[in-house]
């Protein structure tokens, strides 16, 4: 017999349970907004307008005008005329990135006065970029969870080191490019996560690249930061996107020249290969602790502006790396610190190239890193081992200390900053060059029909008092380098009516031939300034009349001025094939 279980008859009792208690990790604080909080907005605000104002005083006349500054805005103007991405040859010596934001930034300028487009007066645009650079600057701190007056001291220390005041005001790409490293950072370590955040930092990482392309040595702490800021689940989809987005947009540099039929060295052209292959085989400046080196004498020069952010910062990130293990702030600011030390490894090479420039891409991530470091000071000696019964003595003693710190470093730092900034506020290094310019367009009869020898720095300054550009004012590497300029030369040195010996010109005449002649073969008709700073105006014996009709009898039949424009020369070189190299950080 086959035996079933009573069906249940009584009223049914739901079971009892006890709730579980609701424990675990609390949710992820993020950040407080920077755009939300008042505090952040003032104090920001208030501290750009001091370094704006330091930055931006006597910024025409302090420092001396570079050669470099006159090149990057020479291919910036190329660029609006629409002659092309430089005055000369472009023969893939930077990516033209850089010049092609300056020809944007100085557009406007340029169109309502086109006679201010000229070293000293289009200074002004990098205040804009400098601006940028120092609210990123605040930005990252705040993101890498630096407290507040943290924050604050890396945006001075940033904007207001005599290395900063003297290096940013100047035309040059390190400037741009850094800004957009900033950004990439910023990116990186955004605190919603959101994976186009990441894939923006891919996007500004390949533009800071594709500035300046030494930058490419700050991607794996773009890449370290972005790690430590996503989220897990996320992770491996942000480093994807962000990779694929430097990737893509880098690549379009190589694609351009593989379009132009330039990527690989070739008969009558440039190539992107030839550009390279320079940039890596360039003669060094030493190793930069070898006392008798150029590095040395570069690094002198940085330490003659600053000794305090560069040494300070230096020991700051070496610090941290050490400490990565076991201090949160090394952690945070591990990306910061990754990027100290891997740009001074790189300024370590035992026989590499070392731009007076270089220390540019540094100048934020060694702030960052020493605001960092004065933080965690400021912690270990306020609130370590304090407990909730600490005697008030102890407490008060604690504050007395920290001020005690805060007052030994102000009295070592404020009294050498303020000699920078009244040097950078008050000296005018730039009369020689204002003066020569001022003679060369008043003094000479004929300017259209005068080749002269300048230094890019005076470039855009003859182009605009009415000298043929190109041909008629010459950058004076290209009487030597470019085939385009040389051809034009058939006597030589003698085709030439002056040189303005600028001390680049003085210094870099050693190693070409004619504008070393040019130099032994003239007077000079006008000098100002003193000593090795000085500018000559050199008049070339048996120039003149006789180098005029050499000139007219070489252009033949064609109209007598030649090339009008620096496309017709970019043209003629790409025909011929050029050879550069140019001095500086070209």
């Amino acid at each position: 017999m086959t035996s079933t279980l009573p069906a249940a008859t009584a009223t049914e009792v739901p079971a009892q349970r006890t709730p579980v208690p609701k424990t675990g990790s609390t949710p992820r604080t993020a950040p407080p907004r920077l755009r939300r909080s008042k505090a952040d907005l003032i104090l920001c605000g208030v501290l750009l307008v001091a370094v704006m104002t330091v930055q931006g005083w006597n910024i025409a006349d302090y420092p001396t005008l570079s050669d470099d500054e006159g090149t990057y805005l020479a291919q910036a103007w190329s660029v609006q005329q629409g002659d092309g991405l430089a005055h000369y040859t472009y023969w893939y010596d930077h990516p033209p990135l850089g010049w092609i934001q300056i020809a944007v930034l100085t557009w406007i300028p340029a169109l309502l006065s086109p006679e201010s487009m000229t070293v000293g007066s289009m200074r002004i645009v990098m205040l804009l970029v400098s601006a940028v650079s120092a609210v990123l600057v605040y930005v990252l701190a705040r993101r890498l969870s630096l407290p507040r007056w943290a924050a604050a001291l890396a945006l001075l220390l940033f904007g207001l080191s005599p290395l900063s005041v003297v290096l940013q005001r100047e035309i040059f790409l390190d400037n741009i490019a850094v800004m957009w490293t900033l950004l990439a950072f910023c990116l990186a370590a955004s605190p919603s996560r959101h994976l186009w955040h990441h894939f923006g930092a891919g996007l500004a990482a390949a533009a800071a690249v594709l500035t300046k392309e030494t930058m490419i040595f700050v991607l794996p702490a773009v890449l370290v930061t972005m790690w430590r800021h996503s989220h897990r689940d996320t992770r491996k989809f942000a480093l994807t996107g962000a990779v694929t987005a430097c990737v893509l947009i880098g690549m379009s540099y190589p694609l351009f020249a593989l379009l132009k039929g330039e990527l690989f060295p070739g008969a009558g052209h440039v190539s992107l290969w030839d550009g390279l292959e320079y940039q890596l085989t360039r003669p060094g400046s030493g190793f930069i602790l070898d006392t008798g080196s150029g590095s040395y004498e570069v690094l002198r020069s940085w330490l003659y502006y600053d000794r305090i952010l560069p040494l300070g910062g230096l020991a700051g990130a070496l610090l941290l790396l050490v400490t990565w293990r076991w201090s949160v702030t090394a952690r945070a600011l591990a990306g910061p610190a990754l990027t100290v030390a891997v740009l001074a490894l790189v300024a370590l090479r035992p026989n590499g190239y070392l731009p007076a420039m270089y220390v540019i891409q540094a100048l934020p991530f060694l702030a960052l890193v020493l605001a960092g470091g004065a933080a965690s000071v400021a912690h270990g000696v306020l609130r370590r081992r304090r407990t909730a019964d600490e005697s008030p003595y102890v407490t008060r003693g604690r504050y007395a200390f920290a001020a005690l710190l805060v007052a030994v470093s102000a009295v070592y730092v404020v009294p050498r900053w303020y000699d920078g900034a009244r040097t950078a506020a008050t000296t005018d290094a730039n009369a020689p060059y204002r003066a020569a310019s001022k003679w060369l367009a008043t003094e000479v009869d004929d300017p259209r029909d005068t080749r002269v020898l300048v230094d890019d720095a005076l470039w855009l300054d003859l182009v605009h008092a009415g000298y043929q550009p190109g041909l008629g004012v010459i950058w004076f590497y290209k009487a030597d380098l470019d085939p385009a300029v040389t051809k034009t030369m058939p006597r030589g040195w003698r085709d030439l009516d002056y040189v303005v010996a600028s001390p680049t010109v003085r210094r870099d005449a050693v190693d070409l031939p004619n504008v070393k002649q040019a130099m032994k073969h003239s007077t000079p008709v006008a000098t100002f300034g003193e000593g090795p700073d000085r500018i000559e105006i050199r008049r070339i014996e048996n120039g003149g009349e006789e180098s005029r009709a050499s000139r007219e009898s070489t252009a033949g039949p064609t109209d007598p001025a030649g090339p009008t424009d620096a496309a017709d020369s970019t043209d003629a070189a790409g025909s011929a094939g050029a050879t550069a190299t140019e001095g500086g950080d070209r």
